[in-house]
């Protein structure tokens, strides 16, 4: 028998909570690990570990929680009501516990090199404060059009994300440390103590997400459509209306 099964919140919560310790582990341990080699993973090799992690893990888990590994995406998402508010603060606590417990292993095997990656405003405080909501407007406005909207190339959605991911990694990692996630800036913080200007990387990102996830809904609405002018004849042009109607 084929019966459609039901996934669980506290599933769903696991996967949440095993995705975004995968991408703290993976993302500053890679931080980590290139100041204990003097640099042999490099700037351009950490941004692609963060990207390459998002991906992994949005293929993994994404059938099952959504793959948000992300609280500026899942305030986000519900902001534009595309999540429920019930599961907001447990998908949050499972994201951030991921991150502490990914930040602590980190700890327990290397020490506290590199603040275990911990995300700080090396670009002075306003800078980073707009780098961070900047690029997070654009990675929530590439996630929402790619998990929202059935025109989109679904099965392309975990690349066209790691790959926002490690751009805009690359983009803004030297001045505000590029994380556009709370709770990979949370994390490290906790475990290494270094929390400067940590309420930037909680309020910038969740910020642009919002903003990224609405604007996106603001261009989908169908009230903003024109009918195209000058091409094919009127039998294909109500051939195509009906085709978007279905």
């Amino acid at each position: 028998m084929d019966k459609k099964r039901t996934v669980t919140l506290l599933q769903r919560l696991l996967a949440e909570f095993i995705g975004t310790f995968a991408l703290v582990f993976v993302g500053t341990g890679a931080i980590v690990v290139n100041a204990l080699t003097n640099g042999e993973i490099s700037f351009l090799g950490i941004a692609l570990a963060f990207g390459l992690v998002v991906m992994i893990v949005v293929y993994a888990v994404g059938h099952i929680s959504g793959s948000h590994i992300n609280p500026a995406v899942t305030i986000a998402f519900t902001v534009a009501r595309h999540f429920p508010l019930r599961d907001v603060v447990p998908y949050i606590i499972a994201q951030v516990a991921g991150a502490i417990a990914a930040s602590f292993v980190l700890r327990a095997m290397f020490g506290n090199v590199a603040n275990l990656g911990a995300t700080l405003p090396v670009g002075g405080v306003s800078d980073s404060f707009f780098l961070e909501l900047l690029i997070t407007f654009i990675l929530m406005f590439v996630i929402v059009s790619v998990a929202t909207d059935t025109r989109a190339v679904g099965e392309a959605a975990a690349i066209a994300i790691g790959g926002s991911i490690a751009v805009l990694a690359l983009m803004a990692g030297l001045v505000s440390g590029g994380s556009m996630n709370p709770a990979r800036s949370l994390g490290p913080a906790i475990a290494s103590g270094a929390y400067s200007g940590i309420w930037i990387y909680l309020v910038a990102p969740t910020v642009g997400a919002v903003i990224g996830a609405l604007v996106y809904q603001l261009l989908k609405e169908r009230r903003w459509r024109e009918p195209e002018v000058g091409f094919g004849t009127e039998e294909e042009k109500g051939h195509q209306d009906k085709h978007e109607q279905q």
